[in-house]
């Protein structure tokens, strides 16, 4: 798949509404760094069922997704989004990308279609749960695509925010490039389950999230 070019991309996403720059229009978030996780069941792409508590014992990576967003396109034509889904799932982590875009919106598309999707963009996710309601998305407070949450083996949310330290309020500024997101940024993710894994404490356990608003529903 071609993406866009990266001053075709700042365009469209000066065009955006950033979550960073607008107040969240959602209900409280329930999902709380120390605490348990809030449980959830959804349905995938492909047709299967999943849980959060059906992975007790592993780390749990839930990627916020919305392959219109730009900046989701940045981190996955750079192929470190897919890298990091990769690395992670061999260390027997489970990355689980939630889309909250309500039907007629950016980043929602048919069940049959987002398994296209994920095919076309190489997704090395173990499942893309359809959460088209919102219900989840509200749940966690998700803010952007991406946001990023990582729950350890106990069901205990350690980490959740921005996926790198490239976060800006600045709507005028450019989405990170490729050479940035994989050679400049600190990822969060990363730093998360390697101190985690090593049974050091995290940190930061929060982070400012950027991207393109979550498209709920109204």
């Amino acid at each position: 798949m071609r993406f866009p070019s990266r001053s075709l991309v700042a365009f469209v996403a000066c065009g955006l509404l950033l979550a960073l720059a607008a107040p969240l229009a959602t209900a409280q978030s329930q999902a709380t760094v120390g605490a348990a996780a809030p449980d959830f069941t959804l349905q995938a792409a492909d047709g299967t069922t999943h849980s959060l508590s059906d992975f007790e014992g592993q780390y749990v990576v839930l990627e916020w997704l919305n392959f219109g967003c730009p900046y989701v396109a940045q981190h996955y034509g750079s192929g470190h989004m897919q890298e990091l889904q990769q690395t992670y799932t061999e260390q027997d982590v489970v990355w689980l990308s939630v889309v909250s875009s309500a039907e007629g919106k950016q980043g929602y598309y048919p069940p049959e279609e987002m398994v296209e999707q994920k095919n076309e963009h190489n997704g090395q996710m173990a499942a893309i749960l359809m959460d088209p309601d919102g219900t989840v998305g509200q749940t966690y407070g998700a803010r952007t695509t991406p946001h990023m949450y990582v729950v350890n083996p106990e069901g205990e949310l350690i980490y959740k925010g921005g996926i790198d330290d490239w976060a800006t309020a600045d709507t005028d500024s450019s989405v990170p490039s490729a050479e940035y997101i994989t050679q400049t940024a600190t990822n969060y993710v990363e730093t998360s389950l390697g101190q985690a894994m090593n049974g050091e404490p995290v940190d930061p356990q929060t982070a400012q999230p950027y991207g393109c608003s979550v498209k709920y529903a109204n």
